[in-house]
């Protein structure tokens, strides 16, 4: 299968290298040092599972030099999006369809409405990684995970052939019973995450540990559950303590990419996260004060990423 990893970072360099190892035909779309470092001297994974390097790597800038491929994983930053879909529209083939592993909950209904119906599945993954150097990308923690399906939460013949793809990837792919109620099971858990990361600038380790941080996170995690259940997402009762015993589980030192990029001055994804969240509830009429608190905290640091203040 010829496949296009549309940024190379942290998540997409991961799989992509996964898909590469087990044989099937990958290019990488980067920019930037990253990308120089790829094509000089390959992709290197460090891993718990096990570290392993691709020698040579078919990467580039310019998304056409891959067209046409039959499967796009797209692992942009949400804010990416509108620059990138013009690229993506000229990956496609007559029966190419695109993977998004963004964090959004909106990702989906956007692609297909600037790329056409049936050409987008609804999708998350799980784990723990970034790019620790040029040309070398480390996971910290979380089993590698993928989950899919179409977005009429149906199992067609390309989700069956995605899902052993992945597996024979050594990827764990999961078709789940519901696929709306676990992307915003994941929604939960990082705008949780992120926002009150960036906030208290600690790592899970301290926030988890820290008795006023730790209920932080769990009423902004309830704010976000009665705000999908107003959407009509039938999500399981025990959808919090879940989450924290994810959280429970992972490194100590592991951050959300929001709160990394924010406190380095980048651009990050805080619209997507909790400003959705916040939009949603006023459009659906649900408060969530405290995501609201944490967005109007957050938007001076965004805004100054982005040129638009100064301080």
């Amino acid at each position: 299968m010829r496949i296009a990893i549309f940024g190379a970072g942290g998540v997409g360099g991961f799989f992509g290298a996964c898909l590469a190892r087990a044989g099937e035909d990958v290019g990488f779309v980067a920019r930037g040092e990253h990308l120089q470092a790829m094509a000089a001297s390959g992709l290197r994974i460090r891993s718990p599972g096990g570290d392993f390097t691709l020698e040579r790597v078919r990467a580039t800038h310019d998304a056409s030099q891959l067209a046409p491929v039959d499967l796009v994983i797209l692992a942009i930053k949400s804010w990416q999006l509108p620059e990138a879909t013009p690229d993506l529209a000229g990956l496609l083939g007559p029966e190419t369809y695109v993977l998004p592993l963004l964090n959004g909950i909106e990702t989906s209904t956007c692609l297909e409405a600037a790329l056409g119906p049936g050409r987008v599945l609804k999708s998350l993954a799980r784990i723990v990684s970034r790019i620790s150097a040029p040309g070398v990308i480390t996971h910290v923690g979380v089993e590698p995970t993928i989950v899919f399906k179409e977005t009429d939460n149906s199992i067609s013949a390309r989700v069956r052939r995605l899902h052993d793809l992945l597996e024979n990837a050594g990827i764990r792919a999961v078709i789940p019973d519901d696929i709306d109620r676990a992307m915003w099971e994941k929604f939960m858990f990082v705008v949780a995450v992120g926002g009150v990361g960036a906030v208290s600038r600690a790592p899970v380790g301290v926030m988890r540990e820290v008795p006023e941080t730790r209920g932080l996170l769990t009423r902004v995690m309830g704010e976000i559950e009665d705000l999908a259940r107003a959407r009509g997402i039938n999500l399981k009762e025990d959808t919090v303590s879940r989450a924290m015993k994810f959280l429970d589980a992972m490194p100590a030192d592991a951050t959300a990419s929001l709160q990394r990029d924010l406190a380095a001055g980048r651009p990050s994804e805080l619209d997507a996260w909790t400003g959705a969240v916040v939009r949603l509830g006023r459009e659906s009429g649900q408060p969530v004060p405290y995501n609201d608190c944490i967005l109007a905290s957050l938007l001076p640091l965004e805004r100054r990423a982005r040129g638009e203040v100064e301080f």
